[in-house]
């Protein structure tokens, strides 16, 4: 036998004694990352590598020898595809943000809204452009049209940047292949395709329904714009840019998320013939022995294979990897190539987006060690006992757990790659279809999404960029977020009661 840390503790307890002493790592787990992030000041990548070990050596379940190994499978697990996904949806961003796309997308919703709904037309370009943008970045780029706008209406700022600045919360935080949805699909193993079409379903009409609370808060608090002299300092060359279509851009953006989710759905009618298959001595013989959730994946693989050739032709291309590498090729020679970029000049733009992807990156493949901890040490069974005799649905579990991380630390992204691992025993502990799971996902947007305050970055970039004191960007962007979290959640929990 072997040396396990702690092992006193496992001798000594026994039966649910067991569960509470599992539960109790998990608490001081959460804790440690907290600690780490907010009085230490630790990165969330290291935070969470160090929470992960603990759990692993003061579980008392796992042998000390194993936690590297458990270390290296969850990283591995969790960028095998993500860091693909994060690492070319950058790139995507990068060349629409460098072409001047952002701006274009803007200046047409503008002129089909027209300025008597400008706020309708910023909250659909915030929604858009948040698909490949963050939302720091489309923050800086848009700033200036937000500008002119209160200029020429003489209104506040925030009458047309709540409005932008809802669309792109809800977009980055609901819809992949933004990073924190994308690792949260992965984790609870719901097809990217499903994942983007619940986050369109959920977070249009959430969106949509801020647009009266973005009014009254614009209008009840006036923001000056900044002088002109300060703006053109802000902007630097853009100005010079000849801005590609608009069309151009929603091709660009909505051809990789079409061929996903269509995608999708051929291979959601390729799964319904998975229980027919599964009767079959065929299917009982190559799936004997297997765990359920095995027997469907290995079922599901033998349909594909002997699907039609243009099935198997619109899976290929609708893979969320092959997608999105198209789309970012065909971005790079329209928005790059096509308009004089090339050489050093496109390598350079490519290689900028990377380096806040690379921290991105990191994070979430730290949660996939915190989720792979979990589930090897045994904890995160402990905490689906508990919570399942708490008699909370999964919605709202997911909700509470990811937001009580949300208001702890901050960063949106580290909540809901944290509610994920929570979360995920919880759901393998059941038996829900991949709409329940899509929307689970949701719900973990949601509790990640409201109640940004100081401790955000967001909370400073908006304050920053529209020139609010403190108390006024807690009583206008704290607002409209916790709006989405708690309208995002509703919708959700009314749509589950139909898949």
């Amino acid at each position: 036998m072997g040396l396990n840390a702690f092992s006193f503790l496992a001798s000594a307890a026994q039966g649910g004694h067991d569960t509470f002493r599992l539960v109790s790592v998990l608490v001081l787990s959460i804790v440690l990352i907290l600690v780490l992030i907010l009085t230490l000041r630790v990165q969330a990548f290291v935070s969470l590598l160090l929470a992960a070990i603990f759990v692993g050596i003061a579980s008392g379940t796992m042998e000390l020898i194993e936690v590297g190994e458990t270390i290296k499978t969850g990283m591995g697990g969790a960028l095998g595809f993500i860091a693909t996904i994060i690492g070319l949806g950058a790139i995507f961003g990068q060349m629409i943000e460098h072409s001047g796309g952002a701006q274009s997308l803007a200046n047409g919703m503008l002129r089909a809204f027209g300025e008597k709904r400008a706020n309708w037309a910023m909250l659909i370009t915030g929604f858009l452009i948040s698909i490949p943008v963050f939302l720091d970045v489309g923050v800086v780029i848009l700033a200036p049209i937000i500008y002119a706008l209160a200029r020429r209406s003489g209104k506040s700022v925030l009458v047309f940047a709540l409005p932008l600045l809802a669309g792109m919360a809800v977009t980055h935080a609901f819809v992949p292949p933004t990073p924190g949805p994308t690792f949260v699909a992965f984790a609870l193993q719901v097809p990217l395709g499903y994942a983007i079409m619940w986050g369109v379903v959920v977070g249009l009409p959430t969106a949509l329904i801020t647009i009266p609370v973005c009014r009254f808060l614009g209008e009840k608090f006036h923001i000056d714009p900044p002088p002109l002299e300060d703006e053109h300092a802000e902007e630097g060359s853009t100005q010079a840019i000849t801005l590609p279509s608009i069309f151009t851009i929603l091709a660009i953006l909505g051809g990789p998320i079409l061929i996903i989710v269509v995608a999708s759905f051929v291979e959601g009618s390729i799964a319904a013939g998975v229980p027919e298959y599964l009767a079959t001595e065929q299917g009982r013989e190559l799936t004997q022995g297997m765990e359920k959730k095995k027997s469907f994946d290995a079922a599901l693989g033998v349909l594909k294979a002997e699907s039609s050739f243009l099935a198997q032709l619109i899976l290929f291309l609708g893979h969320p990897i092959i997608a999105l590498l198209i789309g970012t090729c065909v971005a790079m020679f329209v928005l790059g190539i096509k308009r004089g970029l090339r050489g050093n000049a496109l390598m350079e733009v490519a290689t900028k987006a990377l380096g806040p992807a690379g921290i991105i990156i990191l994070v979430t493949g730290a949660g996939g060690v915190y989720k792979q901890m979990l589930i090897s040490t045994r904890v995160g069974d402990a905490l689906a006992a508990v919570l399942q005799e708490t008699g909370f649905g999964p919605l709202i579990l997911a909700w509470i757990l990811t937001t009580i991380i949300r208001i702890a630390q901050g960063s949106a992204t580290v909540a809901m790659v944290t509610g994920a691992a929570l979360i995920g025993p919880f759901l393998a502990a059941g038996d829900y279809s991949t709409a329940q799971l899509a929307l689970v996902t949701i719900a973990i947007a949601a509790g990640a999404t409201g109640f940004g305050h100081v401790n955000d970055s967001g909370f400073w970039i908006v304050n920053r960029y529209f020139r609010m004191t403190e108390r006024e960007t807690l009583l206008t962007w704290t607002p409209i977020l916790t709006v989405i979290s708690v309208v995002g959640l509703i919708i959700a929990s009314l749509l589950w009661m139909f898949v």
